[in-house]
């Protein structure tokens, strides 16, 4: 894995944008980004179980869930799902549970906080659409880059490959 310093590519590339929101870091990798999958849901994470499920070939889900506080939109069960399928991470505008296995799940997670209620599986959400969230307008297949300083945005790839 190449080493993510979103300071560092913030001044190679002056144009990103952070997100402001702060974001706790809970998964094992501390360091993580890639190109965006998007999903909008509120307190029904049935669109997260689904993606996580397909292979996730670096990239990372970015989910809008409203900032709601209530109900968890990721647990162990999905983050595990989500390293074993190898994606990179994900971003949550909202709260997760089970932080404590999160922490030793090889795949990267930063969201608002924790709390132990599950969500309701409805079925209700919407993938793959623009998000505005912590101020920054993300778009499938932006980039975005994640570690202990922050969250930025790029409309490109920022790290050679």
């Amino acid at each position: 894995m190449i080493p993510i310093s979103t300071p560092d590519l913030s001044d190679e590339a002056p144009e990103v944008c952070a997100l402001e929101l702060q974001l706790v870091n809970y998964g094992q990798i501390r360091q993580f980004g890639g190109a965006v999958v998007t999903i909008k849901c509120h307190e029904d994470n049935s669109l997260v179980k689904q993606c996580v499920e397909e292979p996730g070939l670096g990239r990372v889900i970015v989910v809008d869930g409203g900032g709601s506080m209530r109900r968890a939109l990721l647990g162990d069960l999905l983050a595990e799902k989500a390293a074993a399928n190898r994606w990179s991470g994900l971003i949550i505008n909202g709260v997760i549970r089970d932080v404590d296995e999160i922490g030793r799940t090889s795949v990267g997670v930063q969201a608002l906080g924790s709390c132990p209620i599950k969500t309701e599986k409805r079925g209700v959400g919407e993938r793959d659409i623009d998000l505005h969230i912590g101020g920054v307008d993300i778009a499938p297949g932006d980039y975005i880059y994640a570690d202990n300083n922050g969250v930025i945005v790029s409309k490109r790839s920022l790290l050679s490959q």
